[in-house]
């Protein structure tokens, strides 16, 4: 009799009990499932140790939502002709400040995720969209270790990617 439900755990060690048709959204956790056998063991434990609960817990909501996606092939969930309501659904769930934003990157891209990781990549992209080297410093906190004229000789090298 196989289990339904596995849980993970957080690097805070927090665990989270969740459906394992969910938790198969993840690459990195359907494998470890399938090469450790652990559907058969009902009290496993999954580690996660790059994933903090917090993260954890919205990666899971994600993944609640969308696991009955077919997922496409280069990795996003949703269809060209997605309905308003997935699409608000996923604006929505973006909704959160730039760190839980960059966190959801680093875990979709450990857990291998590849709609979320796309989708919150997408989030990223059109932030940075239309703006200046020095605004997107600005906006994720970079600090430009460029000497002037080092910055100068990249602008000569890299004229194809500034609109002029």
């Amino acid at each position: 009799e196989m289990a339904n439900t596995i849980k993970l755990q957080s690097n805070d060690g927090e665990v989270f009990e969740t459906e394992i048709v969910v938790s198969k959204c993840s690459g990195t956790i359907k494998t470890m499932l399938e090469d450790c056998r652990m559907e058969e063991d009902e009290n496993a434990v999954v580690p996660l140790p790059n994933v903090h609960s917090s993260i954890l817990r919205k990666v899971l909501e994600w993944a609640v939502h969308h696991k009955l996606d077919e997922p496409l092939e280069d990795g996003s969930s949703l269809s060209p002709e997605a309905n308003s309501y997935e699409l608000q659904w996923n604006y929505d769930f973006l909704e959160v400040d730039q760190n839980t934003l960059m966190e959801l990157i680093r875990a979709a891209n450990y857990l291998d995720i590849k709609a979320l990781l796309k989708l919150s990549c997408t989030k990223v992209a059109h932030m940075i969209r239309g703006k200046t080297p020095e605004e997107i410093r600005s906006i994720f906190n970079i600090e430009n270790d460029f000497t002037s004229a080092e910055e100068q000789q990249m602008r000569l090298e890299n004229t194809w990617g500034v609109d002029n």
